[in-house]
């Protein structure tokens, strides 16, 4: 009811600006004002009121605006609100002259880009928050055929980060009594387990089952990142039980363990800024509260680098494993069945382990692990615990992963050293069993 009030407000303002301004979004010809021009309005605007009406028209000139057009939308914001060189070059000269604080304040001002405040006052808009994701979003998919635009989208990173910090961010757990409009969401989101529609989400929500996901106030009905979690009584080792029709009622009272089997971030536009890491220790303690009886808290996660890692050791790259070896195991893997011959998944069980331990256990992106699953759940303090064979039989695991998924397990007392442990020493915290697979 706030929000909605908070909104009201906005919408009212945003009128009385309309009126104060008379806005037609017309121009002097009569023709319809660009959205170049509209930003050009708001930037040069002082007035609360009509500044919110500018910003709001801004928002509904992006919405209508085609995606063929955005690349010159973002073009002018690299063209005409960078900062001005002069300017820049005149201020660092005075601080350097007399380095206090008045000119330290100045530098400040002229080297910061105008579109940041430019973005700053759409955010104004009622709904602008989520205008500014969507134009990030957007231009997200732009990026790589036109890398110049990656001033702009540093500056977008930049104020998002503020906006979406930890202390702004609402945990929520979602369940059937949610509103329809936002598990229709969790189902389009999904990322790891595609959701089969109304029934698999119901099944997902049922009492050995939890569902968890950060909101921000400024955007209310759309969730920022979920997780799944599914109450069990031990360490689960294949996806298939977890995402069986079955409910155990025993587990909704009892469980030992919670296994947390999916985690979606939702928002494209909000790509590069973390919440993930904050979203698993929250519900840890949200969980440990609410189930007393619960001890061990892990995931069962997929390895989505590691086919990829295994071409590139059979090709010679940095190699961690036998290439020869690790051809015959892609030759091998790439027969249609082979998994379900049980005399050549047999054969392939131990060599496919050891790779896949290497791969997680060593294989690096700069000081961090390699695999972007990996990378994630290590950096918050999990251990890489236990490899799990046949866990995963759908044809995006096979081809990921060969079949294989991992358990990180999160172990309250050693979350922070293990943290600190790969920050500051690169170390990767691995139970001996993985150890053990990694050295054979």
């Amino acid at each position: 009811m706030n929000r909605l009030f908070f909104l009201d407000l906005l919408s009212t303002i945003a009128d009385r600006g309309r009126e104060i301004l008379d806005i037609s979004t017309t121009g002097g010809s009569g023709g319809t004002k660009t959205i170049e021009q509209l930003c050009r309005d708001l930037l040069s605007g002082r007035g609360e009121a009509t500044g919110t009406a500018l910003a709001r028209e801004v928002a509904q000139a992006w919405a209508a605006l085609p995606p063929e057009r955005h690349l010159d939308f973002f073009t002018t914001l690299v063209q005409a609100y960078s900062p001005d060189p002069e300017a820049v070059t005149k201020a660092a000269q005075a601080y350097t002259s007399a380095p206090d604080h008045q000119a330290l304040a100045r530098l400040g001002q002229v080297v910061e880009p105008p579109r940041q405040e430019l973005i700053r006052r759409i955010n104004m808009a009622p709904g602008g928050t989520a205008t500014v994701v969507s134009m990030r979003a957007a231009l997200g998919r732009l990026l790589r055929d036109h890398p110049e635009l990656k001033v702009v989208d540093a500056d977008f990173q930049h104020l998002l980060s503020s906006w979406f910090n930890r202390g702004f961010l609402v945990l929520r757990s979602v369940n059937w009594n949610t509103p329809a409009s936002i598990l229709e969401k969790l189902i389009a989101y999904e990322a790891v387990h595609e959701i089969q529609g109304w029934e698999d989400l119901r099944r997902r929500l049922a009492p050995d089952r939890r569902c968890f996901a950060f909101f921000h106030p400024a955007m209310s009905d759309e969730p920022l990142i979920f997780v799944e979690v599914a109450l069990v009584h031990k360490l689960s080792d294949n996806v298939g039980d977890i995402l069986s029709d079955a409910v155990d009622e025993a587990a909704a009272r009892s469980a030992s363990t919670a296994i947390f089997y999916s985690i979606s971030n939702c928002q494209e536009g909000l790509r590069g800024i973390s919440f993930g890491n904050f979203l698993i220790k929250q519900v840890v303690e949200e969980l440990s509260r609410e189930m007393p009886s619960l001890r061990t808290f892990a995931t069962l996660s997929p390895i989505p680098g590691f086919m990829g890692w295994l071409k590139e050791q059979a090709e010679g790259k940095e190699p961690l494993f036998p290439s020869e070896e690790a051809r015959l195991l892609l030759e091998a893997t790439s027969q249609r069945g082979w998994h379900a011959d049980a005399d050549k998944a047999e054969a392939l069980r131990m060599p496919l382990l050891r790779a896949a331990a290497r791969y997680l256990a060593k294989a690096r992106r700069g000081d961090m692990p390699r695999d972007p699953v990996a990378r994630f759940h290590l950096g918050n303090g999990a251990r890489l615990e236990q490899l799990n064979w046949m866990a995963n039989t759908s044809p995006k695991g096979l081809k990921e992963s060969a079949g294989m998924m991992v358990n990180y397990a999160y172990r309250l007392p050693e979350i922070e050293r293990n943290h600190e442990a790969l920050l500051t020493e690169g170390r990767i915290i691995t139970s001996r069993s993985v150890r053990t697979l990694a050295a054979a």
